[in-house]
């Protein structure tokens, strides 16, 4: 799934977070600058894959991104909050693929997909997802 294919519809990202824009955020053009759209990304991947009800990620080992695709769909303005929901769209043997979408009002302003890969903090290689670790990410799908 690419970021361009990741849900239109808000409802069907098992995962949201609202964050507040600020004023700061704005570019000479009086938008949300680009670089600002990958910090929202950022905290919505991060609350999902640290959430601490989860126990994720297990002990020993971190997630570290591969790849990272954002595609800008809309304009965003100051000021108001959006809400960034997040999924999964595929879980490998070491990895899965999160997929976020970035959302004002009812309308998806970018989608985002990441590529995420446990990693042991030892060996700083890759290891593969434990089973208790693809149940959550399994129950994270993404809703078609």
């Amino acid at each position: 799934m690419t970021a361009a294919d990741s849900p239109r519809s808000q409802a069907a990202y098992p995962h949201q977070i609202t964050e507040r824009l600020r004023f700061g955020d704005t570019d000479m053009q009086g938008h949300i600058n680009n670089a600002v759209f990958a910090t929202l990304f950022e905290s919505g991947r991060v609350a999902f894959l640290y959430d601490p009800g989860r126990g994720l990620p297990p002990d020993g080992t971190q997630f570290v991104i591969a790849e990272l695709t954002i595609r800008f769909e809309r304009e965003l303005m100051f000021p108001g909050d959006v809400s960034v929901a997040s999924g999964v769209g595929r879980i490998g043997k070491s990895s899965l693929t999160l997929v976020q979408g970035l959302f004002a009002g009812d309308q998806r302003v970018a989608s985002c997909r990441s590529a995420i890969v446990l990693t042991d903090l030892t060996t700083r290689r890759s290891t593969s997802l434990p089973k208790s670790a693809r149940e959550r990410f399994e129950a994270l799908a993404i809703r078609a």
